[in-house]
């Protein structure tokens, strides 16, 4: 029971917001249309089963005119059940979608806001592969959520409707046994709460391992879809090392944990599937066992015992609802746990970021960067880098050096404003535009021009400036292909991919630029005709980079390096011994 309320709660906290949202008016007009239309289902589900008394009557008395009538009244109620039926499907669909839309707009943003999907990666949480849950998960959350509240719904309203007209059958076909009636008022109400209380209890001791072997089925189907695309995103580095065989052995292994925990679903569905299949096969024939004795000692016509087969029926599956679903039920929990695990986690992140102890300051009329006792720590509060007093000075250019591990691409990270991890101050220039160009930039699957131009949209920059940025970074063979489609970091090496990411700076114009070895996989010719290129498009950027080439000194005014001090790294002014290159 426990568990029930834990999930129940988590459902409510997962389901309402949607309700009360801006689309609010047309999810609660959806949702009233799906029940108003069950409830009149159940209404006709009581018409259905007072005709079968009318009607099997009149076959026993072969009396056609009754006959004929019945036929044509069936066929007018059939045709107003089929029509709810269809209109039914088409709005519940329509909720679903727009339901969905609201969830996964609603996860997209929480996930992609402020950098916590970088956070979640960061702190190790429990929240593997975020787009199956945004993806898959949303879908089957609304979809069985859906599903079993109507579900549930019908069972409960057709449980209230005909519990009265089985009790009432109850009283015109008493209980006959041995040529005796025994007085039980109620009997056949009784026989079904009874006979679908064991059916619920043996269906829950049977398929209850259901639940946790569907939660680990998405996680392993997950993991081995995401190795999957891992492994096409890196082909030309699995190629050149020729790890084909290695990749092909970890993929296999992974697929073994889908087949062996797919193998456990399936020993544990066919019991499950044995057991409902029988109580469901046994439900058909038992009101007949209990009516039959009433019928052929002609205490009740054949039309009674009909309807109350009907009747007994629609009380038996009401009760059983649980049973029937219970595959259902345990897949849509294992859902609701996944996602309820992707809220906490993107509430996590948002935690740790919130409650930084690194503040990051914006201040009005400054023109540098400030780092004031700045020390940062590993997720796991292990010491890495400092920066005790250290400012980069407006239109400056700095070089950080360091021993690899050091802590300069983290200190990166933490003026960016994504690492969260230690304490100290940032001070920023209010309103600044900073820009980081790591060593492998990325390009979203898109035109070009659009992909030079991330984040902004496309058409923020003319085609002409696209284009006169690529030829200026060296790549006019590209000035040309602007509204060619591609994915550009597979088809692109990382030194044009490099050079790109220089032409996106320049199209940006940041205040301040961060090189994080942006241009390592140059030549020395070519990586100090992009640096004269920036100090002559962008003369009043700032830019900071990291590098290990000497050749880069010639290019920045300072030098700073990260020399051990301690448990950790501190950055520190070095002495310069050339001027800048112009």
């Amino acid at each position: 029971m426990n568990n029930i309320r834990s999930t129940l709660a988590t459902v409510w906290r997962l389901a309402v917001p949607y309700f009360n949202s801006d689309d609010k008016r047309m999810g609660r007009g959806l949702l009233a249309a799906v029940v108003v239309i069950e409830l009149a289902v159940v209404g006709l589900s009581v018409l259905f089963n007072r005709w079968n008394n009318v009607f099997y009557n009149a076959l026993q008395e072969r009396n056609y005119h009754v006959f004929a009538y019945q036929l044509g009244y069936f066929c007018f109620l059939a045709a107003i059940w089929i029509a709810l039926k269809v209109y039914q499907l088409y709005l519940n669909q329509w909720l679903q979608i727009r339901w969905r839309k609201w969830m996964t707009e609603r996860y997209l943003g929480g996930w992609l806001h402020d950098a916590n999907h970088y956070q979640m990666q960061l702190t190790g949480d429990a929240a593997d592969n975020p787009d199956q849950r945004i993806a898959e998960d949303t879908q089957m959350f609304v979809e069985r959520t859906l599903i079993l509240g109507v579900g549930l719904l019908n069972a409960v309203v057709t449980l209230a409707s005909f519990v009265v007209i089985l009790w009432g059958l109850s009283n015109e076909a008493p209980l006959h046994v041995f040529g005796r009636d025994i007085p039980i008022p109620g009997y056949l109400v009784w026989g079904a709460l009874v006979y679908a209380a064991i059916g619920t209890a043996l269906t829950h001791w049977i398929g209850s391992p259901l639940v946790d072997l569907n939660f680990r089925q998405q996680r392993f189907e997950a993991d081995f879809r995401f190795n999957l695309v891992r492994a096409r995103e890196n082909s030309e580095q699995i190629a050149l090392l020729r790890g084909e065989a290695a990749e092909r052995g970890k993929l296999s292994s992974r697929f073994g944990f889908v087949a062996e925990n797919w193998m456990r679903i399936m020993t544990r569905t066919k019991r499950l599937t044995a057991f409902t299949a029988s109580y469901s096969q046994a439900s058909v024939i038992f009101p007949y066992i209990l009516v039959a004795p009433a019928y052929f000692a002609g205490k009740v016509q054949l039309g009674g015992m009909m309807q109350t087969a009907s009747a007994f029926s629609s009380v038996q599956d009401s009760l059983s609802f649980f049973i029937t679903a219970y595959r259902t039920l345990a897949e849509w929990q294992s859902v609701v746990a996944r996602l309820d695990g992707f809220e906490r986690s993107i509430a996590g992140a948002h935690a740790v970021r919130t409650t930084s102890a690194v503040e990051r300051v914006a201040a009005p009329g400054e023109t540098g960067i400030d780092l004031s006792d700045l020390k940062l720590t590993l997720p796991g509060g292990a010491p890495l880098v400092a920066a005790p007093d250290f400012s980069f000075r407006d239109k400056e250019r700095t070089l950080i050096v360091g021993p690899s591990g050091s802590g300069k691409s983290t200190l990166f990270r933490a003026i960016a404003g994504i690492w969260p991890f230690g304490s100290g101050s940032i001070t920023i220039p209010a309103n600044a535009k900073l820009m980081t160009l790591p060593q492998r930039p990325y390009f979203p699957v898109d035109t070009l021009q659009a992909a030079i131009a991330y984040p902004a949209e496309a058409h923020a920059f003319t085609a002409e400036q696209v284009a006169a940025a690529i030829r200026d970074v060296g790549l006019p063979a590209l000035a040309d292909r602007l509204d060619e489609h591609g994915h550009w970091n597979r088809t692109l090496s990382l030194g044009e991919q490099q050079r790109l990411g220089v032409a996106r700076a320049l199209l940006h114009a940041p205040q301040f630029l961060f090189l994080d070895e942006a241009t390592a996989s140059l030549d020395e010719p070519s990586e100090a005709a992009l640096y004269r290129l920036l100090e002559r498009k962008l003369p009043d950027t700032t830019i900071v980079s990291i590098g290990h080439r000497s050749t880069l000194e010639a290019f920045h005014h300072r030098d700073a390096i990260l020399s051990p001090a301690g448990d950790r790294f501190t950055l520190g002014e070095r002495v310069k011994e050339t001027e800048p290159a112009r």
